[in-house]
């Protein structure tokens, strides 16, 4: 009797462990392995009969190797080095696909289709990379910063190119520099040992010179830039490439470390701030036949010298870059040459990203023609903003905005012929082509914003088949047969599970793994309202709503401000806000009502939603989070009294602008990690939305909360990791420097010595938002 008395504790004991309910920060900061760890880290057998991922499913130190075997259905832990050789290489094949060539670790590999046999081509100490087959059936690899061929028939390597360090040396009669010549003919004249040593030279060169010339790769000097993009067209006729000068200012900020081993303050050399000078690029062609080397041009690009609409604000510089007629600076990326090598494309990026083009490549001339503009006023974005690939010898495809939202097209690059193959107000998010180039499959969000599938199109258009039907977040990894999904797949109070799905539409998704915990599963995890609203300016805003359990008699509410701007968070799967997620869910049990929403800038809305911040953050995105609060108050019966907010990053950024622009909408709010000053971040995020600070001051100041400070009401906790590479500790001191000039009370900083942007250690996640917690109940409960 006693034993079983002893046994039932245990079990009644055991139990409780596992019960979560009541949520508490505590609970929720710990390392996030207490939920169960999703598997990830996909990859196919080159066979396609096993799916490889990594899982930790016992709660180890570290993940482990899984397979599933797709027809018998056995899961089961694999060896890693086994694994790796049953995925193989990323192969690259000839023209009839029997043999392949890859890289690994900086040497090449061969594979024989017809026997399966993969063979080692080298191992030195030079990295060998970027292997392809020409269409003669021989390979071409870089090393080192010159391209080399190799003849499989002959075992014969040649070198196709010679780029040399630095400048051509003057010859004897250079007139550039007279003096230099007459110098070295006197001490030819004067000294027997210099006309040995020159006797000897000219020696050399004779016997040199009756090498085969066509052996010698040409000299191209580079000087001291940086080399780049070296591409060997297919049938080995043109060598293009490009050289880099780097920006003639570049000055790096610092971001102190304290807590150091050394006892120490190190100094990080981090990123440069927004409006640093841009690198200056040149492409070049070489013609091997010809033996001569030009460089591209773009003086041919439609709208190379076109301005920005936003210059019409600064009347004195409009008018000055109107006298220069200055072409603006282009990036070009490519070329990407067919498989026959009959044609080549080349993307040209106007550096201030309002351009984008596809053009075509004459590589016999460098004259190129243009076969696509995108223009954006605001700036050039979307998903796979880009991107392209050949159909066939004549068309390739890629995605743009011009619809309003990114969808596929295809060109003809010899008539210019463009065709539309998807449309709608939805996004093609992810793309890639069938094999045999006869089917495009990607992920799209046609159904709702929110919700994520995987489709199969026909390269000319046509319909579209939906393959997968579980509402949610599907992401896919084709096996290389094509006959597989493995499917990435969560809901929204569900963390990431893989699932197995044959490639049909119709076809049942098997659940394989089941990662979370049995404390994580004893909580009753929300599915939130997910509602639309129509902000002040008649456009639609998703939102999720987390209604009180219980309200408290204040009826408060808080808003919860993801991070990134370009994000989406208002989805039917799961968040990789996990953590707020969690303390929503808290926050809901304790009696507040919680709204999460995708504000103007959002992903996942195509460009007008994309692009709505475009000089002014702090506007649309914050009127959003105001519009917001009061379908709240009038759907969900909240006390407009009694609102606060959150949010990291740019979830801080808005939190600020809130209290010291909207201070009369919300009574107190937590600024994670902000950005206070867009003049102080970085170049490539900043100046799409801003452009740059010395050529629109406009839209920092009326974007910046640094200048809004005076407005400041109610109470304010901002946190930030003094380590933060990516928005910098400076920016919080700046701000409370300004603050305390100001003489405003009601606000505090925590600050957290060994953070960076995203938090790592759990005890730094729970004395952050036991802060949080704490800031809401003295302010929205107990005023």
């Amino acid at each position: 009797m006693r034993q079983f008395f002893l046994f039932s504790c245990l079990l009644i004991s055991s139990a409780k462990a596992q019960q979560l309910a009541p949520l508490t920060v505590e609970k929720i900061m710990r390392d996030q392995k207490w939920i169960g760890v999703s598997p990830s880290g996909y990859r196919w057998a080159a066979d396609s009969k096993t799916v490889y991922f990594d899982w930790n499913q016992e709660g180890k130190e570290k993940s482990e190797l899984y397979g599933l075997d797709v027809y018998s259905g056995k899961l089961k832990k694999e060896d890693r080095k086994l694994a790796d050789k049953a995925v193989g290489l990323a192969y690259r094949y000839n023209a009839d696909r029997t043999l392949g060539v890859a890289e690994k670790e900086g040497d090449l590999y061969f594979y024989d289709v017809k026997s399966k046999k993969n063979i080692r081509l080298t191992n030195t100490s030079d990295y060998e990379s970027n292997p392809y087959f020409l269409r003669n059936g021989c390979v071409v690899f870089q090393r080192g910063e010159n391209v080399f061929e190799l003849d499989f028939k002959t075992s014969e390597l040649k070198q196709l190119t010679n780029f040399i360090r630095g400048v051509k040396p003057a010859s004897d009669k250079d007139l550039s520099d007279p003096q230099g010549a007459w110098l070295k003919k006197q001490q030819t004249e004067l000294f027997d040992i210099i006309r040995g040593q020159k006797k000897e030279q000219d020696l050399l060169k004779l016997k040199e010179g009756k090498r085969d010339s066509t052996q010698i790769a040409k000299e191209i000097f580079i000087g001291d830039k940086e080399l780049g993009d070296v591409v060997v067209s297919p049938d080995g006729g043109y060598i293009s490439y490009k050289l880099s000068t780097g920006a003639e200012i570049k000055k790096n900020t610092i971001v102190p470390n304290y807590v150091t081993a050394s006892g120490y303050t190190k100094n990080l050399a981090t990123r440069t701030k927004v409006g640093s000078s841009f690198a200056i690029s040149e492409n070049h062609v070489y013609d091997v036949r010809k033996d001569t080397v030009y460089v591209v041009r773009i003086d041919g690009i439609p709208g190379v010298k076109d301005l920005p609409d936003y210059v019409k604000d600064y009347p004195a510089e409009l008018d000055l870059r109107k006298q220069k007629n200055a072409d603006r600076g282009i990036d070009l990326a490519g070329p990407y040459w067919n498989e026959k090598g009959t044609a080549a494309v080349m993307i040209a990026l106007a550096q201030d990203n309002k351009d984008l083009w596809l053009l075509k490549l004459d590589a016999a001339t460098g004259k190129m023609v243009c076969i696509d503009r995108q223009r954006d006023e605001a700036w050039i974005g979307g998903p796979g903003v880009g991107e392209l690939g050949w159909l066939d010898a004549d068309r390739v495809y890629y995605r743009s905005e011009a619809s309003g939202y990114a969808h596929i097209y295809s060109v003809n690059v010899s008539t210019g012929e463009k065709k539309q193959l998807t449309s709608g107000n939805w996004e093609v998010q992810e793309l890639q082509l069938s094999k045999d180039k006869k089917w495009f499959y990607f992920k799209a969000n046609k159904v709702h914003p929110g919700v994520t599938h995987f489709y199969k199109l026909g390269v000319n258009g046509g319909g579209l088949e939906q393959l997968t039907t579980m509402k949610g977040g599907n992401d896919v990894l084709l096996s290389p047969d094509e006959k597989w999904l493995a499917l990435n797949y969560s809901y929204m109070n569900k963390p990431w599970e893989l699932y197995l799905q044959a490639n049909k539409p119709g076809a049942k998704a098997l659940k394989i793994t089941s990662s979370t915990s049995k404390e994580f599963n004893s909580y009753p995890w929300r599915e939130p309202d997910m509602v639309v609203f129509k902000n002040r300016y008649g456009d639609d805003v998703y939102a999720r709503v987390y209604p009180a359990s219980t309200p408290h008699p204040n009826r408060p509410a808080v808003v919860f401000v993801h991070g990134a701007g370009y994000l989406q968070n208002v989805h039917y799967w799961w968040s990789q806000y996990s953590r707020e997620y969690m303390f929503n869910n808290l926050l809901a049990d304790n009696g507040y009502t919680v709204i999460d929403i995708d504000y103007t800038a959002s992903s996942g809305y195509g460009r007008n939603h994309r692009t709505g911040i475009y000089r002014h953050m702090g506007g649309k995105d914050l009127t959003d989070q105001v519009d917001g609060v009061k379908m709240l108050v009038d759907k969900y019966g909240v006390n407009p009294k009694y609102v606060g907010l959150y949010g990291g990053s740019y979830g801080g950024f808005i939190t600020l602008m809130a209290l010291f622009k909207e201070g009369d909408v919300f009574k107190s709010g937590a600024a994670l990690r902000s950005v206070t000053d867009w003049a102080h971040y970085n170049q490539g995020y900043t100046s799409n939305i801003l452009n740059e600070p010395f050529n629109d001051e406009k839209a920092y100041k009326q974007s910046s909360p640094i200048y809004f400070a005076e407005g400041f009401k109610g109470s304010l906790l901002m946190c930030h990791g003094m380590v933060d590479v990516n928005v910098h500790f400076q920016d919080v001191v700046r701000l409370s420097q300004r603050l305390i000039e100001l003489g405003k009370d009601n606000w505090e900083l925590a600050v957290y010595p060994v953070e960076d942007h995203g938090f790592i250690v759990p005890s730094s996640w729970t004395d952050e938002y036991k802060r949080v917690y704490k800031l809401f109940e003295e302010t929205l409960k107990n005023p």
